[in-house]
């Protein structure tokens, strides 16, 4: 879950790597480095915590015109300037930064020390840079293509590693000569003019080039300021695809924003309008999909779903699992991804399997899609990085198109993953039994959504509030029925993640079930309630927290007097339909969460312990 960025060209290499790694800061920040080649020498600085830490100590930076830089999540080994990247093999010929972990790491560095090589950190990368610097040792010179000594090298050091690599290897000996190779671990390279750029996902390359390569699992990029080269690490050079970069800099800026989370909270109605661009067909009272990759007469034959992701996109499946089940009348079955990639359910025929993830390169979520589709069952991504490696895995799938986002915590892409479930329910809808008035009014009321999330949004000052009020609560309780379930989940997960405050969801009517043993003067509960099938039944729910002395704050979509006599807050939204309402129903609790969090201290955009993409187990 680490950050990776390299550069060779003409300019000074030190720019780009610390722009680049604080644009990577979301995906690891617990440690820090950069590598530049001078020509002679390659100067390391290596620093302990965020980016500023390490441009603090970089002070004026090495000249050189190639390098590389990462930013760290810790896995093997604690946040330290000896574990952090880049670390060297050998005797310094090597210099290497990854993402990834490697299982048999120890097994390897065991071989390493009984050859000689001295190891000064607890990582498992620093097995590969010494890896590559024996297969240097033991590859001789070929004066017809100098640059492939090394390119063996990293080919010999990597066909013996098991686990999951993004790499950027760097040579003493060859001062313009940068390789990468990714295997479950994402890697994008920039192509520009005359300077090439590698990173883990395009945010840092926006603005230096609008062109871009996505890696595939085993493949090798060489790069040197003349050109690039992309190799099968086993069958040679393949012909790639390069692409439009369509990011720019201002969607990974803060455009006047205090943090990320409250600007990507804020974006929501554009994002939403984005996710249904060209989907929604008033003709047909249906949505459209370009991606799916299936027949009309494969869809219609799909006899039961299987959604799967982790954590926010866990949350969106059981919004999803709701929408499919009542529209299209399609069995659907939720799995956690971390789960199922080691389970081994019966999986009937005719069965599709949704993968769920903003990144696109959640390890679970991947390998839970692999396994099914190694099973021979159909799979399908719902993600937002395209060319990620979930979306080059799957059988077809749909973008969210919700911009990049940032902030560890995931908002406008869980509002989009629910968005795009709806018209992933309405389209199956219509190709079973649900009509074309009924399906008229279903797009009506999706073209309304982005403006109902704009008034919700209004309710931000009335959030900061009651954060103010309950910013010292040790713990929270969020309640919700049928579509707000999820909600609630998704509502306490936000509190947890940024603010550190223990925090649980629950279906209103379980907590007679054993949490209701929670509720004192000190534990607020959030209700999750706006109108709907079971209102009433929340209400009374409601009214039994109150009468055991917990503070209720109830999220409302209509003004009523017994509401406001029971709640001791109320935050009122929009009314839209139930399928809609776990959309609109989560901006204040979204609101909420970053308040508080702000209001105790917390870093909102990198919490404690997190990072963005988890691509590692």
């Amino acid at each position: 879950m680490c950050g990776i960025v390299g550069y060779v060209g003409a300019d000074q290499a030190a720019e780009f790597l610390v722009d680049g790694l604080r644009r990577l800061e979301y995906r690891g920040y617990d440690s820090a480095g950069v590598a530049i080649h001078g020509g002679n020498e390659i100067a390391i600085t290596r620093s302990v915590g965020r980016i500023q830490a390490l441009a603090d100590r970089l002070g004026t930076p090495p000249k050189g015109t190639m390098g590389l830089g990462h930013t760290r999540w810790a896995t093997h080994g604690p946040a330290t300037e000896e574990n952090a990247h880049p670390h060297l093999g050998g005797e310094g010929e090597v210099v290497l930064a990854h993402n990834g972990v490697i299982e048999n790491f120890q097994v390897l560095k065991d071989e390493l020390i009984t050859k000689g090589y001295a190891f000064k950190s607890a990582t498992d990368s620093e097995v590969i840079a010494h890896l590559v610097a024996e297969g240097l040792k033991n590859t001789p010179v070929d004066p017809a293509q100098p640059n492939m000594r090394y390119v063996t090298a990293v080919q010999w050091a990597i066909a013996q590693l098991r686990g999951t690599y993004g790499l950027a290897v760097a040579f003493r000996e060859k001062p313009g000569l940068l390789i990468a190779a990714r295997f479950g671990s994402p890697l994008v390279l920039g192509v520009g003019r005359g300077e090439y750029f590698i990173a883990s996902d395009a945010s840092p390359i926006a603005g230096r080039t609008d062109r871009i390569v996505y890696l595939a699992d085993h493949q090798i990029a060489v790069l040197t300021a003349e050109g690039f080269t992309v190799l099968h690490r086993d069958s040679g050079k393949v012909r790639v695809n390069i692409q439009p970069l369509a990011e720019d800099t201002g969607e990974v800026s803060l455009n006047g924003y205090e943090h990320y989370m409250l600007k990507e909270i804020h974006e929501q109605p554009d994002s939403l309008r984005n996710a249904m661009r060209g989907r929604l067909n008033d003709e047909d009272a249906t949505a459209v999909f370009g991606g799916l990759n299936l027949t009309p007469q494969q869809l219609r034959g799909v006899e039961r779903i299987i959604l799967t992701g982790c954590g926010t996109s866990w949350h969106s499946a059981l919004v999803g699992e709701y929408m499919i089940e009542e529209f299209a009348r399609i069995p659907v079955c939720v799995e956690y991804a971390s789960e199922l990639r080691y389970r081994n359910p019966p999986i009937e025929n005719n069965t599709l399997v949704f993968g769920i993830t903003q990144s696109g390169e959640t390890a679970d979520t991947l390998a839970a899609l692999n396994e099914t589709k190694r099973k021979g069952h159909r799979t399908l991504a719902l993600c937002n990085v395209v060319g990620s490696s979930i979306a080059q895995a799957a059988d077809g799938g749909v973008y969210l198109h919700a911009g990049p986002e940032i902030g560890v915590a995931s908002t406008k892409a869980y509002s989009s993953q629910c968005c795009v479930l709806a018209m992933l329910s309405l389209y199956f809808g219509r190709m079973r039994h649900m009509s074309f008035e009924s399906g008229g009014r279903i797009i009506e009321e999706l073209r309304r959504l982005p403006a109902a999330v704009e008034q919700a949004l209004t309710c931000d000052s009335e959030v900061r509030r009651i954060a103010a009020k309950y910013a010292d609560a040790s713990n929270f309780l969020y309640l919700g029925r049928r579509y707000n379930f999820p909600t609630a989940l998704e509502g306490a997960l936000k509190l947890k993640e940024i603010s550190y405050i223990h925090a649980e969801g629950y279906p209103a009517a379980e907590m007679k079930h054993g949490p209701i043993a929670l509720v004192d003067e000190h534990t607020p509960s959030v209700f999750i309630m706006p109108r709907g099938t079971t209102y009433d039944k929340v209400m009374s729910n409601m009214e039994e927290v109150k009468a055991r002395g917990g503070p209720v704050i109830a999220v409302a979509s209509h003004e009523e007097a017994q509401i406001r006599r029971i709640a001791d807050e109320v935050i009122m939204i929009p009314e839209v339909p139930e399928f809609l309402q776990p959309i609109v129903s989560a901006i204040p609790l979204q609101l909420l969460s970053y308040h508080i969090a702000v209001l105790r201290g917390c870093d909102v955009d990198k919490p404690r312990n997190l990072a963005k993409s988890v691509t590692v187990e």
